[in-house]
């Protein structure tokens, strides 16, 4: 067995590195058992509305219900252009019936804010919060319809429950879930719209997004005209009524059966590992290793700063020691770092975030990979100081 750096020596260079070190936040890593192989009966170059393509995507409709236990009068739908598209579709057939509010404490949060202020000229309440902290859900009206993300994908503050949601609410919620799904627990009688995309928690293919409506929302749908043009892409009702098709396989454009195939292998390995009480608890045990990291450190914390709004999938950090000058050379080169030792790969924050490390904590990461990744960013942080001093 290869010996790891001691915990009195974070300078020495560790030996082992992950099994597999992939930690991005998206696409994320495969789950541990993938193999390409395992793909081979996808029905490849055979039309998505042939009836062999048309089980599948009703397969992959049906296990996502079955593994999120979403309602059985709530409908999914696979829907274009990943969770962006899902939002997107969400907000432009169901906003401007009612006063609207939108909440945003990270990039993805922010750009909803600019689609409904700035391309649906809505007259929106934005409240916002900095990184690594939540705004005041407690003075939300929702009687008003809210944006939010549960997990800010960005930021790593998630929303710690939907207590803040009044059950006898006027207005709709329209919940980015992307990165919450399938690792958090969702309470669905707080939450009309839904999307989320494959290639999070459960390490799918990029580009196919899912939509989850609540009665309340297909109310909504079937008796509200948006004053804007709707896209073919966007339109989920003909005729005032909701287009069923779309909740059963039959997708807006044409999607793509390899990675079908892959979504449905995907819900097959969380059935293994105990649906998603075992998938919350995998991303859990995940999450720890990391905050028990930065706890026994004082050069490094978890960017969210009250601990019960700390995201257990995107785990978001930030350099705290004093002589580092140049928070984001510094972060730049620690991830840089790991990377070239094949220790992590796609570790560096998110563009638009403060500097810092993003670490991927999701169901489909080995709580071993994260354990060896631990002295890796010890002896990183160490080389690195030394290097600027």
């Amino acid at each position: 067995m290869a010996i790891q750096q001691s915990a009195s020596r974070p300078d020495l260079k560790p030996v082992a590195v992950p099994a597999n070190p992939r930690f991005s936040s998206g696409p994320c890593a495969k789950p541990p058992t993938f193999s390409l192989d395992q793909l081979a009966d996808a029905p490849l170059g055979r039309s998505h509305r042939a009836a062999p393509g048309k089980a599948r995507l009703k397969a992959a409709i049906d296990g996502t219900r079955e593994v999120l236990g979403i309602p059985d009068d709530y409908l999914v739908g696979i829907v274009p252009a990943s969770d962006t598209g899902a939002v997107e579709m969400a907000m432009w057939n169901l906003l401007g019936a009612r006063a609207v509010t939108l909440l945003a404490w990270e990039s993805f949060g922010a750009g909803w804010v600019t689609d409904a202020v700035k391309q649906l000229k809505l007259d929106a309440t934005v409240t916002t919060a900095d990184y690594g902290h939540l705004p005041d859900l407690a003075a939300v009206d929702t009687d008003t319809d809210v944006v939010f993300t549960w997990n800010g994908t960005t930021s790593g503050v998630r929303v710690p429950n939907g207590d803040w949601i009044d059950a006898n609410r006027a207005g709709l919620t329209i919940c980015d879930a992307t990165s919450a799904a399938f690792a958090q627990d969702l309470p669905w009688d707080k939450l009309d719209v839904t999307t989320f995309s494959w290639q999070k928690v459960l390490g799918g293919e990029a580009a196919h997004g899912m939509i989850v409506l609540s009665p309340r929302a297909v109310e909504r749908l079937e008796t509200y005209s948006p004053p804007w043009p709707l896209p073919k892409i966007f339109r989920l009702t003909k005729g005032g009524k909701i287009i069923a098709g779309i909740f059963e396989g039959a997708t807006i454009n044409t999607p793509s059966m390899l990675a079908v195939e892959d979504y449905l292998l995907a819900l097959d390995w969380a059935r293994n590992v105990g649906g998603l009480q075992g998938l919350m608890a995998r991303a859990d045990a995940n999450a720890s290793v990391v905050h028990q990291f930065c706890a026994a450190r004082d050069w490094v914390d978890n960017l969210a700063v009250d601990p019960a709004t700390r995201s257990n999938t995107s785990v978001c950090l930030r350099f705290t020691d004093t002589r580092i000058t140049d928070g984001a050379a510094f972060a730049k080169a620690i991830a840089k770092r790991l990377e070239t030792a094949g220790a992590a790969y796609d570790v560096g924050a998110y563009r638009d975030a403060p500097a810092g490390l993003r670490i991927w904590c999701g169901g489909t990461v080995e709580t071993s990979d994260l354990e060896a990744l631990m002295p890796w960013i010890d002896w990183a942080f160490h080389a690195e100081i030394a290097t600027a001093g």
